[in-house]
C-alpha cells in the first residue's frame, strides 16, 4: 500500500523535494568546481585528478546497492528510510568542509583525494538512496510520480544553482576568484550546512507519514543475499534497457558539467557578470522544465519524452560551437556573444533535464514489475542501481573532461583570451564529438524503454487486487 492515495499533497511535495538540495550541493560542486580547485587552484594534473574522481565514483557505485539493500532491510519503528536520513547528514557535513579544505593548506596525494571523494560520495548515498527509494512507497500514481521527481529535480538543481550564484559573487567572485584558494573554504563551509539542513528537515517533514514499522519483516542482511537480490533485481529487461540509455546520459551529463567551467572561462571568455548570470540562466531552465514535462509525460509518455528531449537538446547545445568554428559566431566575450549562447543553452538545458526526470521516474514503474513477477518491493535495490549507473558514468563523464583538457594541452596557469586557437578548437571538437555519440545512443535505448502508462497502470490495478484478495482469505481463515 502507498501511504498517499490519489493526490499527494503540495506541502509533502516541497518536503520530499526539499532533501535533494544536499545532491545539487554535492553535485554542483563535484562537476563544476572540484576538477577545476584541484587542477587550476592546487594544482594537481587535470588526468590524474579525474582518474581520483572516477575511481571513488566506482567505489561509490559498487556500494551503492549495498546500502540500498540495508535500506530495504532495515525494520524500525521509524520505518525503513528515516534512520538512514537521520545518521548521515552530521558526518557528511563534516567529510565535505574537508573536501574544499585539505589539511595543510596543500594538494592532498592522489591517494588522499581518492580517500576523501570516496568518503563524501558513501555518505551523500546514505542519505539520497533511502530519501529518493521512499518516492515509490508514497505514490503508485504514474503522473503523482512525475511531480515527486519535478519537486526532486526543481530542489536539487536549486541548491546547485544556490552554491554556484554565491560561488560567482560572494565566494569567487568574477574568473580570477575562481582561481583563488581560499573562496572555497567558505564554499565548502556553506554547503555542509546546507546540505544538513535539507536532509534533516526533509526526514523530519516527512517524519509523520512514513515512521512506521513496515508491514513485513524482511530476512537479516548478508552479503551474500545483498548481491543476490540486486543481480535478480538488475535481471528486469526493463532495467537493463533503462540502463544502457541512462548510462550514455549521464555520462554526457557528468563531462558537461565538469567542463562547463572551462568552456565558459576560455572558450566563450565569460566576464564577471555573465559568470554570476549563467547559474541564474541555468536555474531558469528548471523553471521551464518543471513546467513542461508532466504535459510531455501526459502526451508522449516518459519513453518517448525522453528520446526527443535527448534529440533536441543535443541540436540546441552543437549549434553554438558549430557557428564558433564555422566564423558565423559574434566576437566571443561581447554582451552580444554571452546573449546568444544563454538562448541556446537555457533551452539545450531545459531539454536535458527533460531527459534525467524521464529516466529516474521511470525506476519507479519497474519497482511494480518486480514485485509483480517475485513479490518483493525492492525500491532501494532499483534506486542504489541507478546510482551505480548514474555515478560510474558521472566518473566517466569527468575523466573524459580531465583527458579532454590534457589532450588539448590546455596549460594549469591558462589565462582567458590567451589561449590558441587549435586549443579551443580541439576542445570543442572532441567535447561535441563524444556528446553527439552518447545523445543518440541515450535517445535509442531510453525510446526503448518497455514500460508504458497503460502497462503500469494495468499492474497497479492488478497488484491491488491480488493484495485485497489475500487480506480477504486471510479474514476468513481467522
Amino acid at each position: 500500500m502507498s501511504f498517499v492515495e490519489g493526490k499527494v499533497p503540495a506541502r509533502l511535495k516541497l518536503i520530499h523535494g526539499f532533501g535533494a538540495v544536499a545532491f545539487g550541493v554535492k553535485d554542483s560542486g563535484f562537476s563544476f568546481f572540484l576538477l577545476l580547485f584541484y587542477n587550476q587552484v592546487l594544482g594537481m594534473d587535470a588526468g590524474l585528478v579525474s582518474l581520483a574522481l572516477l575511481i571513488a565514483l566506482v567505489v561509490d557505485a559498487v556500494i551503492d546497492p549495498i546500502l540500498g539493500n540495508l535500506s530495504d532491510r532495515t525494520y524500525t519503528r521509524w520505518g525503513r528510510r528515516l534512520p538512514w536520513l537521520y545518521a548521515a547528514p552530521i558526518p557528511l557535513a563534516f567529510a565535505w568542509v574537508v573536501m574544499w579544505s585539505p589539511p595543510g593548506a596543500e594538494a592532498p596525494s592522489f591517494l588522499g583525494l581518492v580517500g576523501i571523494a570516496i568518503v563524501v560520495r558513501v555518505l551523500l548515498s546514505a542519505c539520497e538512496v533511502p530519501s529518493v527509494s521512499l518516492l515509490p512507497e508514497i505514490t503508485a500514481d504514474y503522473d503523482e510520480r512525475t511531480t515527486l521527481f519535478r519537486y526532486r529535480y526543481l530542489s536539487g538543481w536549486f541548491g546547485g544553482i544556490l552554491m554556484m550564484i554565491l560561488a560567482y559573487t560572494v565566494f569567487m567572485p568574477g574568473p580570477e576568484g575562481l582561481l583563488q584558494r581560499d573562496g572555497y573554504i567558505a564554499f565548502g563551509t556553506f554547503g555542509a550546512i546546507l546540505m544538513a539542513v535539507s536532509v534533516l528537515g526533509s526526514a523530519l517533514g516527512q517524519h509523520r507519514l512514513v515512521a512506521h514499522l513496515p508491514e513485513t519483516k524482511p530476512e537479516p542482511f548478508s552479503l551474500k543475499g545483498a548481491f543476490s537480490e540486486i543481480i535478480e533485481a538488475f535481471s528486469e529487461r526493463a532495467f537493463l534497457i533503462f540502463a544502457a540509455g541512462g548510462l550514455a546520459a549521464y555520462v554526457s551529463q557528468g563531462m558537461t558539467f565538469s567542463i562547463s567551467n572551462y568552456v565558459n572561462v576560455f572558450v566563450w571568455q565569460f566576464d564577471r557578470i555573465a559568470l554570476q548570470l549563467y547559474p541564474i540562466i541555468l536555474f531558469f531552465s528548471v523553471v521551464l522544465m518543471f513546467f513542461i514535462v508532466s504535459p510531455m509525460h501526459k502526451h508522449l509518455g516518459k519513453p518517448r519524452s525522453a528520446a526527443v528531449s535527448a534529440l533536441v537538446s543535443l541540436g540546441l547545445f552543437l549549434l553554438p560551437y558549430l557557428l564558433l568554428l564555422g566564423g558565423l559566431w559574434p566576437e566571443v566575450g561581447t554582451a552580444l556573444s554571452t546573449g546568444l549562447y544563454f538562448t541556446f543553452l537555457v533551452f539545450a538545458n531545459t531539454m536535458g533535464i527533460v531527459v534525467m526526470i524521464s529516466a529516474s521516474s521511470m525506476i519507479a514503474e519497474i519497482v511494480e514489475a518486480y514485485l509483480e513477477r517475485t513479490g518483493r518491493r525492492a525500491e532501494g535495490a532499483f534506486y542504489s542501481g541507478n546510482w551505480l549507473v548514474q555515478k560510474c558514468a558521472t566518473g566517466l563523464g569527468i575523466f573524459l573532461t580531465g583527458q579532454i583538457i590534457r589532450m588539448s594541452q590546455l596549460s594549469s596557469d591558462a589565462a582567458p583570451g590567451e589561449v590558441p586557437q587549435e586549443v579551443i578548437s580541439d576542445i570543442i571538437l572532441m567535447y561535441g564529438g563524444i556528446s553527439i555519440v552518447l545523445a543518440l545512443i541515450a535517445a535509442y535505448w531510453l525510446g526503448r524503454f518497455p514500460i508504458r502508462r497503460e502497462d503500469h497502470e494495468a499492474r497497479v490495478a492488478a497488484l491491488a487486487a491480488r493484495r485485497a484478495s489475500q487480506e480477504q482469505e486471510a479474514h476468513s481463515h481467522k
